[in-house]
């Protein structure tokens, strides 16, 4: 990473927009910008943790290892979004990674600036503890399709969720390019069975693509998935 010469506007992320004014200034003297390319790594899981990131411009995926060659996509962040949260705690190191999707600028404070933040600011504490508690909801909702719902549902899932988090371009896709195989990874499935229920879901006129590019087509049928149980004798990758 390079830092990037481009000034905050100290109005971007969710920090900035609920601290006190008197708070900025330190704010603006002690955070680094930095320019992230596509696919480079800002942090990796196991390494120590030196503060937490705010995303200026641009997606990042947060990601974990999921056996020895795959990873399971925990959530994206997207422009104002904090990332580098769970290494909040006893344990200082980071036990996700996160990667840029695309070229970003990442905002990055220090854990004390971070920490002094949360004790001055009470409005900022909340509205992250209101956000901890979201992404533990989230969090279990993932761990129960994992179990109980067929990958067919949880592409049209993970697909209905896109929409609502990053909403549409002018054409009506889904605002944000993902790869076949991070798309597998959110899901929590292998690339081979997610490109076999994208093909399906294209043929029964649910979808539409062009490139990377996603567009729903019929959501109430891609919904209608979302709501099958998967049954004792059925495969989690069909």
């Amino acid at each position: 990473m390079k830092k990037s010469k481009i000034p905050c506007d100290l109005n971007t992320c969710f920090m900035c927009k609920t601290c006190l004014k008197e708070w900025l200034p330190a704010l603006s003297e002690h955070r680094t910008n930095y320019h992230v390319k596509k696919g480079e790594v800002i942090f990796r899981e196991g390494d120590p943790v030196k503060g937490v990131y705010f995303v200026y411009e641009g997606n990042v995926k947060v990601h974990k290892k999921w056996g020895n060659e795959k990873e399971l996509i925990i959530r994206f962040a997207k422009k104002g979004a904090i990332f580098g949260h769970r290494g909040l705690g006893n344990n200082l190191h980071y036990p996700i990674s996160a990667t840029a999707l695309e070229p970003c600028i990442v905002c990055f404070i220090d854990m004390d600036l971070f920490n002094a933040t949360l004790k001055v600011n009470s409005d900022f504490a909340y509205t992250l503890m209101m956000f901890f508690a979201d992404e533990l909801q989230e969090a279990e909702r993932k761990m129960r399709n994992l179990a109980h719902m067929p990958v067919k549902g949880r592409v049209a899932q993970a697909l209905i969720s896109l929409r609502e988090k990053f909403g549409l371009t002018e054409n009506g896709f889904i605002d944000i390019e993902l790869t076949r195989q991070d798309l597998a990874s959110y899901t929590g499935a292998t690339y081979e069975t997610v490109f076999r229920i994208i093909t399906d879901l294209v043929q029964d006129s649910m979808i539409k693509l062009s490139g990377k590019s996603i567009k729903i087509v019929d959501g109430i049928r891609l919904e209608s998935l979302t709501h099958q149980i998967i049954t004792p004798v059925e495969n989690t990758e069909g």
